[in-house]
């Protein structure tokens, strides 16, 4: 781990074209804390990473993981996908003040469209969908029958994930986890959807 850290870290050095003292104030330690992680005889704590990572808009991966080619080529394959939190009514789906965080996808993976994340909460879709798992979603007013969606309840600022379903007039919000009673939603209630779900990704 440490000499893959140590070669990351030389291209990145290279690539940006700064020096160690400079990638020091980046991270938040000493200069010779540094040169300790180049010298291979210490790792940096994931705090330093994600200064760093975040600082240039790479993903940790960069940082931690062998990579065949330079940090800017592969930073090229990547796209940063914003992760919605509370909606803010009346704005912009995808407004600065909607967004909490980003997680990176590779370019060549994404549908086409605008996209964003959701991060699960609770279990309703499990096993589909983890508590905790990063959604990419991609944004549509509509979705068909029976695929997972993101939608917005009753004037609800945050979005909440459920298979849809047309019954007559109403519509249907099931969960996977079969402990969770369906929601109706009808004619006269708020809904709003604003995605449908692509894939699922959790960090262990």
């Amino acid at each position: 781990m440490e000499e893959i850290i140590s070669n990351n870290l030389k291209k990145l050095l290279k690539e940006y074209k700064i020096n160690q003292n400079e990638l020091a104030k980046i991270a938040g330690v000493s200069e010779s804390t540094v040169g300790k992680w180049i010298l291979k005889k210490a790792t940096p704590r994931m705090g330093a990473i994600q200064k760093i990572a975040d600082y240039y808009n790479l993903p940790k991966s960069y940082i931690l993981e062998e990579k065949p080619t330079n940090i800017i080529e592969l930073k090229n394959e990547f796209i940063k996908i914003p992760i919605l939190g509370k909606i803010a009514c009346g704005e912009p789906l995808l407004a600065e003040q909607n967004i909490e965080g980003y997680f990176y996808e590779l370019t060549e993976f994404l549908p086409s469209g605008n996209v964003f994340g959701l991060i699960a909460k609770g279990n309703s879709m499990e096993p589909t969908i983890p508590d905790g798992a990063k959604v990419l979603i991609r944004e549509q007013n509509d979705v068909e029958y029976g695929e997972i969606a993101a939608v917005i309840v009753n004037g609800n600022n945050e979005a909440t994930l459920k298979r849809v379903k047309k019954q007559g007039n109403n519509i249907l919000l099931i969960a996977d986890n079969s402990n969770f009673d369906p929601i109706i939603i009808n004619p006269n209630e708020a809904f709003k959807i604003i995605g449908k779900a692509i894939r699922v990704t959790k960090d262990l």
